[in-house]
């Protein structure tokens, strides 16, 4: 007689989810190191995949031996779930270390590849392939003294987590926009920082699961909803509402379902399949738009392997789709598989 039981988990598919590590410092998060609230993510992120039966997870958030125990499993599991969102040694710019680790060691993994992650670590790379694509951006100033109509933003060109995006980045006048700048460039003194238009309209998000053109999904798009905030504060999803509990921004500003015009959706569909496919993205992608005055979409900023926290703008996406959390995550898993050709 066989043992069911037993054949069951000798079919399934063993599968290495590298992550940030708790033990060292991560400049992005609040006061520099993991809180309780990153922990919490990934308690519930191993309960949700706890419930997948197909698949035996392996957590690796130790980023000293990380290389190291990489080797040991070359060979040993069939897929690797990158979510070292942070960086290798939680340093954002070296998040195309993972999967450069990978590739060498011939590994299949989830997500973007090393070059599709260091140009989109690159806004002002990304908006300016998106022109060149015929998609709408928003404007750029070389300089404090050529912006002439405010408000106008001003934000780190190369940085993730929202880092450097706050309400004193938002300037209304031109002394307000020289008093952001220098502190822009006192905190950042070594990348270049953007100046542009602050665009006005609604604030959006539009996610894919899964590798066009042959088998993906385009989620719903999600509005950051800023009416709760006092009016002194500007309508922007910054540092503060992704990092800081304690702030207006993270307690009141929500996301929600949005009613869009059918060629605006359709524009933002289109582009968002053009620039999957444009930057490399794999497996899952979000980008960013705001509407500007007369309605008409400009792109943000585009995120390969964009977080994947439970209360994260693609999970609330993917639940407006009908897809629980543990789902979401397997779609990204079977995605990578398919396009490995992995049985």
């Amino acid at each position: 007689m066989v043992n069911k039981k037993k054949s069951h988990f000798a079919n399934q598919k063993k599968v290495a989810v590298i992550l940030g590590d708790p033990r060292l410092p991560d400049l992005v998060k609040k006061d520099g190191k993991f809180n309780p609230e990153d922990l919490k993510v990934v308690s519930v992120l191993k309960d949700a995949l706890r419930t997948l039966p197909d698949y035996k997870f392996i957590y690796l958030n130790n980023h000293r031996t990380l290389q190291a125990k990489l080797k040991t499993l070359a060979g040993q599991v069939s897929l690797v779930l990158n979510l070292c969102d942070e960086g290798w040694m939680n340093n954002p710019v070296h998040e195309d270390a993972i999967p450069i680790f990978l590739e060498k060691l011939g590994l299949p993994y989830t997500g973007a590849r090393a070059k599709c992650m260091r140009l989109c670590y690159d806004k002002k790379k990304v908006l300016v392939l998106a022109a060149d694509l015929g998609i709408g951006i928003p404007y750029s100033y070389g300089s404090v003294t050529e912006v002439n109509q405010f408000p106008a933003i001003v934000k780190p060109n190369k940085g993730d987590g929202g880092i450097g995006i706050t309400a004193k980045g938002v300037a209304y006048s031109r002394a307000e926009l020289e008093e952001a700048l220098a502190d822009m460039q006192k905190k950042f003194p070594r990348t270049e920082i953007l100046i542009q238009e602050f665009l006005s309209g609604k604030d959006l998000s539009l996610g894919i699961l899964g590798n066009p053109p042959h088998d993906f999904q385009i989620l719903p798009v999600i509005e950051d909803d800023y009416s709760a905030l006092p009016k002194n504060l500007p309508p922007i999803a910054g540092y503060e509402s992704k990092w800081l509990p304690d702030s207006l921004y993270w307690q009141l500003v929500k996301s929600k379902p949005v009613f869009l015009p059918e060629k605006t959706l359709l524009t933002m569909v289109a582009q968002s399949i053009m620039l999957f496919s444009k930057l490399g993205c794999h497996d899952y992608a979000r980008f960013d738009w705001r509407l500007d005055a007369m309605g008409q979409p400009r792109l943000l900023e585009a995120n390969p392997n964009p977080g994947w926290c439970h209360d994260g703008h693609l999970a609330k996406m993917s639940a407006l789709a009908g897809l629980r959390y543990s789902r979401m995550l397997e779609k990204i898993i079977l995605s990578a598989f398919q396009r490995y050709v992995i049985k």
